[in-house]
């Protein structure tokens, strides 16, 4: 791969500061209640999940000009579970594709199927994670 861009991102624990190699990203980082934290900071999950949705969003507008269909009206929310696994710790996701009305059935189907091929998070947590779409 020729790599593009390349993000960099510094962090010392779930309880602790994330920050970007440009400053634009300076973060508390704490665990949630649910992990027994505070949650007076963000957590891995919630940034893995902005990324996923931002990025899959972005993808079904470049999939949406080759099939010639409009996504203005699409929105995309990545649930990030956490939980355990047979080594540890795993991580599943369901993406939550919005669809406007134009969109639904069989087109809207086969516009988030393709978008799920090529987005580069989709690419990446493929056979890593349990990735769900679902259509709404």
């Amino acid at each position: 791969m020729d790599a593009l861009y390349t993000a960099a991102a510094t962090a010392n624990g779930r309880e602790g500061r994330a920050v970007s190699s440009d400053g634009q990203i300076d973060l508390a980082l704490a665990l949630p209640p649910a992990l027994g934290g505070d949650a007076k900071g963000t957590n891995p999950e919630q940034l893995f999940a902005a990324g996923y949705a931002a990025c899959f969003a972005s993808a079904m507008s470049s999939v949406a000009r080759e099939m010639k269909v409009d996504t203005k009206d699409v929105s995309v929310t990545a649930e990030v579970s956490i939980g355990k696994d047979d080594s540890g710790f795993g991580l599943a996701v369901v993406m939550r594709v919005e669809l406007p009305e134009a969109l639904e059935g069989e087109t809207g189907r086969r516009l988030v199927e393709a978008t799920h091929a090529y987005c580069p998070y989709s690419k990446a947590t493929r056979g890593n994670i349990d990735v769900e779409l679902v259509i709404e």
